[in-house]
Parts: structure tokens; sequence; C-alpha cells
């Protein structure tokens, strides 16, 4: 079934044609990784009700069908409309993995540079009524070089969803300036540039976050390191497992962690910090090369939780400036983000053909 612009007006939620309205919407917010899932029902500022769930596009990818990530989001948007049944929202906006042919639709990615009126622009509405009753707003990634590049030109090409909504949020909360980096630590490392306007200007993706969880549970390093990621890394191992990447190589300093367990020496946690300590400076070391990462552009990190820590220690040896925020802090700056998008895209009435 497929709408129209004129016919997509019909289904405007109440006090669209308001700004003022607007900033008081009440939305059902949603954010979809590879792995996770969080559903949040907003009214203006204020959440009234959080919803989280073990589950991601890599099931989608997994199981060959999305049925399992359409249930799983069908079931969180019921709880927290139960969770907050005093209001009544207008719509779902989601930003996030949900938007690629692993979610519920494929939104073309929108080129970089892209900032707020880029992005409000391209956004998608949808509807699918086996999820919700509520229309769908979902809002594009941002694609850094052309799709069409061959493999000498494919290193200039990048890809996000998700993290341009963070990164929105972060600049309109003055946590992220312009001409500034952000690097956000997920299932894929992402250094992300922003230009003299805030917009994206570019970003690098590297597959390291599922890289360190499967060198520390699906490989012979599984014994040596805990089975959970610990809430804080030791400076002095990660530093080691940092230089001993310098010395030999990623993946002799990965195997240096097997050794040092038959060795006796430090504790799962220790040989943690040893290990995210190559991984860091792998990246670090080609993140340098490249120029992404300069002491004239300060970065700041989200994400990681302890490996966040790890980062800072590391870019502070290169005297590369950097904040790490809390996840409190980047999860209000990604709902900011989401609220921006939406309310643009309500009042300038970027309705587009949609298929449902």
């Amino acid at each position: 079934m497929s709408e129209h612009n004129t016919a997509a007006k019909s289904n405007q939620p109440h006090g669209a044609t308001d700004v003022d309205a607007c900033e008081g919407l009440c939305l059902v917010c949603v954010d979809t990784g590879t792995t996770n899932m969080r559903v949040w029902m907003t009214e203006g500022e204020h959440v009234l009700a959080r919803v989280t769930a073990q589950v991601g596009v890599r099931d989608t990818a997994h199981d060959g069908s999305p049925r399992r990530l359409r249930t799983a989001l069908r079931d969180a948007i019921d709880e927290v409309r139960a969770r907050a049944n005093s209001v009544r929202p207008s719509c779902v906006v989601a930003a996030g993995m949900i938007t690629s042919s692993l979610g519920l639709a494929d939104v073309p990615h929108t080129p970089a540079p892209a900032g707020l009126n880029e992005l409000a622009a391209a956004v998608a509405m949808h509807r699918f009524p086996d999820v919700s009753d509520l229309p769908f707003l979902l809002i594009p990634g941002v694609r850094t070089g052309k799709l069409d590049a061959d493999t000498e030109s494919i290193n200039e090409v990048d890809l996000m969803r998700g993290e341009e909504t963070l990164c929105l949020g972060l600049f309109e909360q003055n946590s992220l300036a312009a001409n500034s980096t952000l690097f956000n630590l997920g299932s894929h490392w992402k250094a992300i540039k922003l230009d003299e306007r805030g917009r994206i200007a570019s970003s690098v993706t590297r597959l390291t976050g599922e890289l360190l969880h499967a060198a520390q549970t699906n490989t012979i390093l599984a014994s040596a390191v805990p089975p959970e990621r610990p809430i804080e890394l030791s400076e002095p191992w990660l530093a080691a497992g940092m230089r001993e990447y310098g010395r030999s190589g990623l993946s002799r300093a990965l195997f240096c962690v097997r050794l040092l367990e038959q060795a006796g020496r430090g504790t799962p946690d220790e040989r943690y910090a040893y290990l995210a300590g190559a991984f860091i400076a792998a990246d670090l070391d080609s993140l340098l090369a490249a120029e992404t990462l300069t002491p004239q552009s300060p970065v700041v990190v989200t994400g990681g939780a302890a490996v966040a820590a790890g980062w800072l220690y590391a870019l502070a040896e290169h005297t590369i400036p950097a904040v790490c925020l809390s996840t409190e802090d980047g999860e209000q700056a990604l709902l900011k983000g989401l609220r921006s998008i939406a309310r643009v895209f309500i009042t300038t009435h970027q309705f587009r053909r949609v298929t449902s």
C-alpha cells in the first residue's frame, strides 16, 4: 500500500502545524542496533517510560527473517504505552539499524555533509500494522563517499545508522562542538567528524567492538579473560597490551593473552585490559596515520564503558584532548536528536511517498 504527501498530511500528529505545540509532542522513541533495542515514551523532554530488549538486527541476519525483531519491537512499544497510559503518542520516531534492510524498512542513506535539515528532509514515514497502529518516522543514516567505489577507493566510503541522531543531539545540547570528533564505542567503533557548521562531514567505522567481544567469548582466549566486560581497566595492563601491539602486531599481541594465562600472570580482568589495549592501539595507529584523530580536533567519547576510559588514556598519550560522556548523557543526547528531527519533519510537512 502506498501513500502520497497529501494523504500523509491527514495522518499528521495533533499540533504539527505549530512549532510550540511540537515542543511538547508525545513520542515513542526507538533506537535499534546490532544487538540491542531501546524504546522510550517521551512527552517533550520528559521520559515517561523506558524498555530495553536484547534483540537487534543481528538476529534478523541470523534468522533470515525480521520476525523476532518485529515481535520484540511490538512488545516494547506496547509496554511503554501501558506504563504511560495517561498520554497519547503522536507517532514512533526511530533511528539506527531498524532503518536498514535488516530492520523494518530500508531507508536510503543521506550523503554527507548532513545536519538537522538534511536528516529531517530525508525521513521516511511508514506504517507497520503488525508492530503498532502509530505511524513510524524512520530517520536515515549518513553516507560518506560514493557506494560505486572499487577496491582502490572503497576505504573512502563509510556508513552510519543511529550515530547521526546521537551527533545531532550532542551538538544541539552543546556537548559536541563544530570541527570536533565523536568517537562512539558500540558493536562498531566509529569516528565521526563534524564540519564548521556542526554537520556530519565524514566517518570511519571499524568492526572492533564485535572483534573484541568475539576474542573474549569465542576464541581460545575465553578462559584467560572474564566472561563479562570489567567495570574498569588496569592502566598498566592496558599500556602493556598497547606496547605489545607496537612490537609484534595485533594477532601476536592477542595470543600473548593466552601466554600470560599460561604463565600465571595477572588476573582475568588485568588480561582483559591487555586484550583491549591491543585492539585500541591497532585502531589508534591507523586513525592517527589517516589524520582522522589529531591534537587540533577535540574528541568526545561515548559508549564502551570501561573501554572508553582506555581510549581516554590512549588519546592523552598522543596529546589529543578528549572527554568521555556518561551513558545517561549519551541517552539524553540521542533522545534530543530524535525529538529535533521529528519536530522539523512534522512542522515543515516533509512527507514523502512511502510503502507500508
